[in-house]
């Protein structure tokens, strides 16, 4: 009789999983939970970027505790249009890009942005034009005949 994952503890379930399934799958599975289980636009922006919280704060040009405020009970309202900028740049990242690239991505100095990078492209207020650098990146309709 089989055991139900829910009825082993994670460690056990993930061994279990791995034990059956390709690392691809694994790989997909674990990307749709995370999707799942990380809502929060600044807890994603956080992680697929591999910031830390004082790295994340500079973007928004606060202090690390005000920062801190903002994964708890969310940013203010003046700060909503940022989050949605970097929300955007973080989903399509996180759909054309691998999870574990994104860190090089976002960091790698780009011709097209003036040889800076997206990283530091937020960080200097420019959110907007991060997260239309972003979609550019991928507009597949430029490189249609």
């Amino acid at each position: 009789m089989a055991i139900a994952l829910t009825d082993m503890s994670p460690t056990e379930a993930a061994a279990a999983v791995l034990a059956e399934q390709d690392h691809e799958w694994t790989r997909s599975l674990v990307d749709e939970l995370d999707r799942a289980v990380r809502s929060q636009p600044l807890e994603r922006f956080v992680d697929l970027w591999g910031l830390s919280n004082a790295a994340a704060a500079r973007v928004f040009g606060v202090s690390r505790q005000a920062f801190s405020k903002w994964l708890a009970s969310g940013p203010p309202a003046s700060r909503v249009g940022v989050v949605a900028d970097l929300a955007t740049a973080t989903d399509l990242l996180d759909r054309y890009v691998k999870r574990e690239r994104i860190p090089a991505v976002v960091r790698r100095p780009a011709p097209l942005l003036g040889d800076i990078s997206l990283l530091d492209l937020a960080t200097s207020g420019n959110t907007r034009e991060a997260a239309d650098a972003v979609v550019a990146m991928f507009d597949l309709r430029r490189v249609q005949p």
